[in-house]
């Protein structure tokens, strides 16, 4: 009899987790599926009702947006700034985070709160202070302006979480190759960069998508069309209080690609760099 109870409440507890996890994929994946199914349908067939699967199935409102929206020129923008953004932090951030693992000296844990309070505060605070920076610079309305915007969230980002990841690496890996007659700098990039090679992949995924996501600051930025990224170039699409259902679909699918293509790739080192990195961040 207790065997049976046992059992019983084994296959309940099972069966509660699988709705769980059932009802949590439908959560998350059905606004997707609801994307990528209006993007298909046309835009007089949108408005007819609902339809879990396109029927007739079209590809004009992709093709419209690189045929008369010139999409791929916001994608284009998008890909520069954050691949710049990225790769500049990115190198900001291994030194910046290495001083912080690694090296005493006064004031370090100030630093390192001060970098987290300054990734946590709003950015709608820094639009104007920024702004005024940029105008002042010239750079207003300027894709390298945008990218040195976006340094000052992606750099704190990366800095923090580097930081834990190469705590979580023993020092005496680098102390051997010091004495072995390795300068430091050639510890930081022989010995200690290819066993943080996780970490440095999972920031650089998560800094990507910041920058790639980013809305406000581009939107206050860039005023000319030819510069606009993604995000804006999104925005663009809607004309008062009318709607292109179809095309707004169509380019949040596009616009969805990259993360979700670095993300498959890179899933395993991102896995295991957020969870290196949250042992002694």
């Amino acid at each position: 009899m207790n065997i049976y109870k046992f059992h019983t409440r084994k296959v309940i507890g099972l069966l509660a987790l699988y709705l769980t996890i059932a009802m949590t994929l439908i959560v998350l994946l059905l606004p997707v599926y609801w994307m990528v199914v209006t993007s298909l349908r046309p835009e007089e067939d949108i408005y007819t009702g609902v339809k879990l699967i396109p029927n007739p199935i079209s590809f004009y409102n992709f093709i419209d947006l690189f045929r008369e929206i010139n999409f791929q020129v916001y994608v284009v923008n998008s890909l520069m700034v954050a691949s710049s953004a990225t790769s500049l932090s990115l190198i900001i951030s291994i030194f910046a985070a290495y001083s912080l693992a690694r090296l005493e000296y006064r004031g370090k844990e100030y630093v390192s709160r001060i970098l987290l309070f300054a990734y946590l505060f709003p950015s709608m605070a820094l639009v104007i202070p920024l702004y005024m920076i940029l105008h002042s610079l010239g750079l207003i309305d300027n894709l390298l302006g945008l990218i040195l915007v976006y340094l000052t969230f992606t750099t704190p980002f990366s800095t923090w979480i580097l930081r834990g990841y190469f705590r979580s690496i023993p020092p005496d890996l680098e102390e051997a190759a010091m004495v072995d007659g390795c300068s430091r700098i050639g510890a930081i990039f022989k010995v200690l960069l290819p066993v943080a090679a996780p970490g440095i992949v999972a920031t650089t995924v998560f800094s990507f998508t910041l920058s790639w996501n980013e809305f406000l600051y581009a939107l206050v930025i860039i005023n000319s069309d030819r510069f606009r990224t993604v995000p804006i170039g999104i925005l663009g699409l809607t004309f008062a209080d009318v709607y292109p259902w179809g095309r707004l679909m169509a380019a949040g699918v596009l616009a969805s690609i990259p993360a979700l293509i670095i993300y498959l790739v890179m899933q395993r080192y991102v896995v295991q760099g957020l969870a290196a990195g949250a042992v002694k961040g």
